[in-house]
């Protein structure tokens, strides 16, 4: 004959109240996070990087080509051409398609000695006389990339 146990009951899961204090941590980490991140310093801080590699990817070309490469530089746009040719071509984008242009995201400001201008680097890498560009936005300290007169280089 068998004896009947009562059955033992067993606790599985959580409790209300455990996860309502879980879903309120989560919540108060998440308003932390959020107010955290600013996207407008990371577009700075990129742009400044890819306004630099431009550069000196110019300054590169330049000398590889054995011509003189123009960087014309506005508040809004930066762009690669060839100087001195009828129409002033713009220099390609490696598969050829579309002119080297980059353009200044919004909430980002480009300024500097060389807004707006033409910095032409020669077929040795120089260029007449240099001058400094200076990107902010955001919380980002306003970053200055330099390009020195006479030997062009970028830092």
């Amino acid at each position: 004959m068998r004896i009947l146990r009562p059955l033992a009951r067993r606790s599985d899961g959580f409790t209300l109240t455990e996860l309502m204090v879980v879903v309120i941590i989560a919540s108060i980490l998440t308003v932390f996070a959020v107010a955290r991140i600013n996207t407008k310093s990371f577009e700075a801080e990129g742009f400044s990087n890819q306004l630099a590699a431009t550069m000196r990817y110019a300054q590169k070309i330049a000398v590889a080509q054995r011509r003189s490469v123009a960087v014309a530089i506005t508040t809004s746009t930066v762009s690669l051409a060839y100087p001195g040719l009828a129409g002033t071509p713009a220099l390609r984008k490696p598969p050829g398609t579309e002119a080297y242009t980059i353009n200044v995201p919004s909430g980002v400001t480009l300024g500097g000695t060389l807004v707006p201008s033409t910095v032409t680097f020669s077929p040795l890498g120089a260029v007449a006389t240099g001058g400094t560009l200076i990107v902010s936005g955001g919380d980002l300290s306003p970053v200055t990339i330099t390009v020195e007169a006479e030997t062009g280089y970028v830092h």
